[in-house]
């Protein structure tokens, strides 16, 4: 064989691969509103940076007739190129072959640039569109999975790992997303779950849709398993781009810093008269973080999961920064337990990748009711105690109004080592509302009073006056500042310019057990 002809050979080879499973298994994903694996990977990096690597890789399974079928690539297209500029590695499962489905070849085309992207340091995102194992394979491909398992835990905090899923994704596949830092689903094309709607009806007699166990708005808004929420691919693969502008490329970088173009001093007087008279009322803190952010943008996190807990980035000054916030236009922005888990995964994600903090508080307490202490508010809760403690990143919280009881002290209190603490002049913080402490402490004068509602009305007043504000806690340091709320952007601002070279640590250990 001459020069020519072995150029030849490998044009041949490379156009089979790039094949997949052929032109009418691609027109059928494009009829069911679904890109190729190649055409994702087009569409999500920056044009003419895609660098394929094991293009040419065959599966080894000679059983069930495999051997006369050995497309190269074997169903899975990876390697890496670049999203704005930065380096990623990036793996996309193609279901015109095999369906996707994981060979202990392909997953060991995973299991490599996983370990390059942390060699690397720089983020690994996977495009998952995959029937799961491949059966034909047995336990080879559960010991592929377990490989990718493995290096999910390994690199957890030392890259950013993103999961879109964007087809099936069934049984074991869906441990990797579940252990990588955000799941992205597309509405009607992907779902996720354990046991399909078969065997649930096989096993408990349930009759369950796909859509309906383990479809997109199922894990965005009652699992919480996704944290976004997409209508197509293209939309899909755009919010993994602008997800990636918040994050540095691993644990020992700086998030990216974008400029600047919103005036750093800019005072909203909106925010003034923002917190209802009556501290009872409803107000959405989203408006309190748009007027706040750069260019009034915030980027949500987990958007349609435990509302009554807010949680996504936005810029300060062109530095990235994490949002967490109670939401008192939702069970008036209590803290439950999926609140708490939401809050505390996202608290531990901006640690792991120096991402600093920012708090707005506005917290009456824990959620009361059986099927919360059932559920096991006290341990859920605890996560985002627990997270909040742990974190060792800047740290800045605002208090626009309740700061109750151990709901204070869990969302980012002076006590577990938060920075700078601002308090809006509406700020209420004490053990618990003044109506609840009234009736316990007064409760012997109350009763022998001669107008008893008229006495207590009194004594709520002198209660709210006296403790229900924030100039105690001033006094004891527990706040650094009193602030008007017009003047929130540029404390908030200045606060993390001056946190820019903290360094803190916590105590040498193997890991911390956090109450799982």
């Amino acid at each position: 064989m001459n020069l020519e002809e072995k150029i030849a050979e490998l044009k041949k080879r490379n156009q089979l691969a790039e094949a997949g499973g052929g032109e009418k298994r691609r027109e059928r994903q494009h009829k069911e509103g679904k890109m190729s694996a190649r055409e994702r990977i087009e569409f999500l990096l920056d044009e003419g940076t895609f660098e394929e690597t094991d293009k040419l890789v065959t599966h080894r399974c000679s059983d069930f007739g495999m051997a006369e079928q050995k497309p190269y690539g074997d169903g899975f297209v990876t390697g890496y190129g670049r999203i704005e500029g930065r380096l990623v590695y990036l793996f996309a499962q193609d279901f015109t072959v095999f369906g996707g489905s994981l060979s202990e070849t392909n997953a060991g085309k995973i299991v490599k640039i996983m370990d390059l992207a942390a060699k690397m340091g720089v983020p690994v995102i996977g495009l998952n569109d995959s029937g799961g194992a491949r059966i034909q394979e047995g336990v080879m491909s559960l010991a592929g999975y377990a490989d990718i398992f493995l290096r999910n835990t390994l690199y957890s905090g030392v890259v950013p790992q993103i999961s879109a899923i964007m087809g099936p994704c069934a049984g074991g596949a869906v441990y990797s997303p579940a252990i990588t830092d955000f799941v992205l689903m597309v509405d009607k094309t992907s779902y996720m779950f354990i046991t399909g709607p078969d065997v649930i009806k096989t096993v408990t007699m349930e009759e369950v849709t796909k859509e309906q166990l383990g479809g997109a708005m199922t894990h965005n808004e009652t699992s919480g398993v996704a944290h976004f929420l997409a209508h197509d691919d293209a939309e899909c693969l755009s919010m993994v781009r602008e997800l990636l502008s918040f994050v540095p490329s691993n644990n020992l970088e700086e998030p990216p810093r974008k400029p600047c173009h919103d005036p750093i001093d800019r005072a909203d007087a909106a925010l003034d008269k923002i917190v209802p008279a009556q501290s009872n009322l409803p107000y959405d803190m989203k408006d309190v973080i748009h007027a706040v952010v750069d260019d009034a943008y915030f980027f949500e996190v987990q958007e349609h999961y435990a509302k009554n807990m807010v949680v996504g980035f936005a810029r300060l000054d062109g530095r990235s920064v994490g949002i967490v916030a109670n939401q008192p236009a939702m069970l008036a922005g209590t803290l439950d337990i999926n609140a708490s888990i939401k809050g505390a995964r996202f608290v531990r994600f901006c640690d792991c990748f120096n991402i600093p903090l920012v708090t707005f508080e506005d917290v009456p307490g824990f959620l009361p009711g059986t099927a919360q202490e059932y559920g096991g508010i006290i341990k859920h809760g605890a996560k985002l105690l627990y997270a909040f403690a742990e974190a060792t990143v800047p740290k800045v919280t605002v208090i626009t109004r309740k700061a109750y009881g151990g709901a204070y002290c869990v969302m980012a209190s002076k006590h577990i080592r938060t920075d700078v603490n601002y308090a809006w002049p509406t700020a209420e913080i004490a053990v618990m509302g003044p109506e609840g402490a009234v009736d316990i402490v007064f409760k012997r004068e109350l009763d022998g009073a001669e107008n008893r509602e008229a006495a207590r009305q009194k004594k709520i007043e002198e209660f709210r006056d006296r403790f229900a504000s924030p100039y105690v806690a001033a006094d004891r340091g527990f706040v650094d500042a009193i602030i008007q709320p017009h003047e929130t952007r540029r404390k908030l601002i200045q606060a993390l310019a001056m946190l820019e070279t903290k360094r803190d640590k916590n105590p040498p250990k193997k890991h911390g057990n956090i109450p799982l």
